[in-house]
């Protein structure tokens, strides 16, 4: 697990020189082990032979790579200053995997013309290994990084598709000049990229965070409006925009290649089932034209919805589905350096954790948990349930683990807010500063945590959010009904007013960014009931699963902790999409007219995610595994009333506020009011409007 970020010029002759090395150091909490920086000149690019390179560590970890010159020694700075560099690769290294200095990167091959940083775990890296040794590949590390670099020279860019694990990661192959920026399926690992215009040409930047975009000085941290339009829809970016106009998320299932060599007439092309979703894609073609190269996005995997399901006896299903979820959980345990788990007291983590428990105790060791709980002394409703600690601790003593537990109050979200929308940059799918707290308690005993993050996406865990598209007979009911459920944050019939300030400076229509999510082949004039649910659970995979995703890799690595996502083994997810709807939800009719962000009339359920309940029996105790749905939230509903009342007063009624930039100020102080009066529950809108200004705040 690391941080990457580098820079390309496209159509001149170097990229910004004292730019590149700020990139990489702005995120060193992602990588606190050891850093890495490659500068190359590519020279004649459709001639071979007149490239060269300088591989560089950094004077700090010296003694990790003790062969590889420091960037700040005088003589490699002189040397740098010479020459034009269009290619630069940085790396941060968090150390997993083999911790000598063999697991440094940049890394190459042993010709030293295929190059890679990479961020990231590849579960099955053994097995391919194996594989590559029979067919004549020498290896020097005990890295998947190195898998990674023969499996492209062995089966080109199309090895990504054998790759069972989370990765983001950019590839120069220096013999044909192609360059690779690739994310994995789910989109684990978050990969932002930008086009750049520089005095010389445009130049494409990359990093693991936006912030390191930031630190490249032609960068405009202009915000983008549509963006801002986007996020307050759904509370969450359905497309590949941020916040930030120069910033774009390559969308997971996608890889960027670009041919550096080709100086033909520009040629660019896309493959996607989702070519709306790609907001940048016009002005990508455009540069890239403009630069006289070729290039490509590409998708190469996506979820498959109406899959031929599979049929036999319950029981049968349930044992595969066992076996299968037990070699997902063990196949991550895979480490070189300790592994804990979150605990949150519900059925996913506790199975996750029961499972790997088990696995250390058979080898005579300890396995960490960690568990947050909250003050729930003002809480009201069904919030009273909000701690879980007593269900976590029980089974911490039945799986004889080490368990460790913080309590948060009401202040600790003002506390943190600040330092938490710094490194999570895109504030997605609702109150997060738990996910920052437990990760800062994990992290102080383990490198590594598992999460059951993907549980619910995958296994139906929302059955009131399907009820909604229950009956929907073609697609554009379906998307009548899911449309206006997704608009997580506003009245729907405030949606077109709220953004006057803005007023004719975005471009976009939130039920066409809604609509984007559903590829062509996937919308029917005729659905069945089931086909319906199956589609509302796609959408919540390429949305709000993404959305998740983000968030915890985020607020894990701005605390140098790897996180990993059991329930996202491609082996599970392929499982899943053919088990029968009738096996993941029963009793959706009981869902009429529920509002999802009114805590004090959902009906909490166990009618979701049946066959995984039944299947977790043997790890779980029954009233865990038969206990209702509950996410992990805070009591923010009541917090907001109560003592953090004065906090939200402060900030969102200033009239000089920073949202009202973009926001009708009427409008948002009527429904904050709505809230504290009690009329209505707003603490998602709540949220949204304080990291959102305090985002304004840190990154402006």
């Amino acid at each position: 697990m690391c941080g990457i970020a580098g820079c390309v010029a496209l159509n001149h002759k170097t990229v910004h020189f004292p730019s590149t090395k700020k990139m990489v150091d702005v995120i060193s909490h992602r990588g606190p082990d050891d850093a890495g920086y490659l500068y190359f000149h590519t020279g004649c690019r459709h001639i071979k032979g007149h490239s060269f390179h300088m591989n560089l560590s950094d004077k700090r970890y010296s003694k990790l790579a003790p062969l590889i010159p420091d960037i700040q020694d005088e003589p490699v700075i002189r040397e740098l200053n010479r020459h034009d560099w269009d290619i630069f690769l940085g790396h941060r290294r968090l150390a997993i995997l083999d911790l000598t200095e063999a697991g440094h990167q940049p890394m190459s091959d042993l010709s030293q013309n295929i190059w890679i940083v990479y961020n990231g775990e590849i579960y099955n890296f053994q097995e391919l290994r194996a594989e590559l040794e029979k067919l004549g590949h020498k290896f020097k590390s005990h890295t998947d990084t190195e898998v990674i670099i023969y499996a492209y020279i062995e089966w080109g860019i199309y090895c990504i598709e054998k790759f069972n694990g989370m990765f983001a990661f950019a590839l120069y192959d220096n013999f044909q000049k192609k360059f690779y920026l690739v994310r994995d399926k789910y989109g684990i690992k978050p990969l932002y990229y930008s086009l750049i215009k520089e005095p010389a040409g445009w130049t494409l930047l990359f990093a693991s965070e936006i912030k390191a975009l930031m630190q490249y000085d032609y960068f405009q941290k202009d915000m983008d409006f549509n963006g801002v339009v986007e996020y307050f829809s759904f509370q969450n970016f359905f497309t590949d925009r941020t916040f930030w106009r120069d910033a774009k998320i390559l969308l997971p299932g996608h890889y960027i290649e670009i041919s550096l060599g080709k100086k033909e007439i520009g040629k660019t092309y896309f493959h996607s089932r989702h070519k709306s979703l790609i907001t940048a894609i016009s002005d990508f073609s455009a540069i890239i034209s403009q630069s006289n190269l070729e290039a490509k996005i590409q998708q190469y995997w996506d979820f498959e919805p109406f899959q031929v399901k599979f049929k036999g006896k319950e029981a049968d299903l349930i044992k595969n589905l066992e076996e299968v979820f037990e070699r997902a959980v063990n196949r991550q345990l895979l480490s070189d350096v300790e592994v804990g788990s979150y605990l949150s007291g519900g059925m996913d983590s506790g199975s996750i954790s029961a499972i790997a428990s088990k696995h250390f105790r058979q080898k005579k060791g300890s396995f960490k948990t960690f568990t947050i709980g909250f003050d729930l002394h003002s809480a009201s409703g069904l919030e009273i349930t909000f701690d879980e600690r007593e269900k976590a601790e029980h089974m911490a003593y039945l799986f004889e683990t080490e368990h460790y537990e913080m309590v948060l109050k009401a202040g600790d979200m003002q506390r943190c807010i600040y330092d938490l929308v710094y490194h999570l940059e895109d504030t997605r799918v609702g109150q997060s500063y738990p996910n920052y707290y437990a990760a800062k308690l994990a992290s102080k005993f383990v490198k590594v945590v598992l999460s059951g993050c993907g549980g619910d996406e995958l296994f139906g865990g929302y059955p009131w959010r399907y009820y909604h598209v229950l009956n929907a007979k073609t697609f554009d009911e379906f998307v009548e009904k899911y449309f206006k459920f997704w608009i997580r944050l506003l009245p729907f019939g405030v949606i077109h007013n709220v953004f006057s300030p803005i007023k004719g400076q975005f471009t976009v229509n939130p039920r066409e960014i809604f609509v984007s999510v559903i590829p062509e082949n996937f919308r029917k004039n005729n659905y069945s009931s089931d086909e319906n649910i199956e589609l509302a659970m796609y959408f919540e995979q390429k949305t709000f699963l993404h959305g998740l995703l983000i968030v915890e890799d985020k607020l894990s690595m701005k605390h140098s902790l790897e996180s990993r996502v059991p329930f996202l083994d491609n082996e599970l997810v392929d499982f899943a999409q053919k088990i029968p709807v009738n096996l993941k939800i029963t009793n959706i009719e009981n869902f009429a007219n529920l509002d999802e962000n009114d805590l004090r009339n959902i009906k909490k359920t166990n009618d979701g995610k049946v066959i995984l309940r039944k299947m977790m029996k043997k790890y779980v105790p029954e009233e865990i595994s038969n206990s209702v749905k509950q996410g992990f939230s805070a009591p923010d509903s009541s917090w907001f009333r109560g003592e953090s009342i004065d906090f939200v007063r402060k900030v969102l009624l200033n009239p000089k506020a920073r949202i009202y930039e973009f926001l009708d100020r009427k409008i948002i102080q009527d429904l904050i009011d709505d809230h504290f009066s009690g009329r209505k529950n707003r603490r998602l809108l709540i949220w949204s409007l304080l990291s959102f200004k305090a985002l304004i705040e840190v990154h402006s």
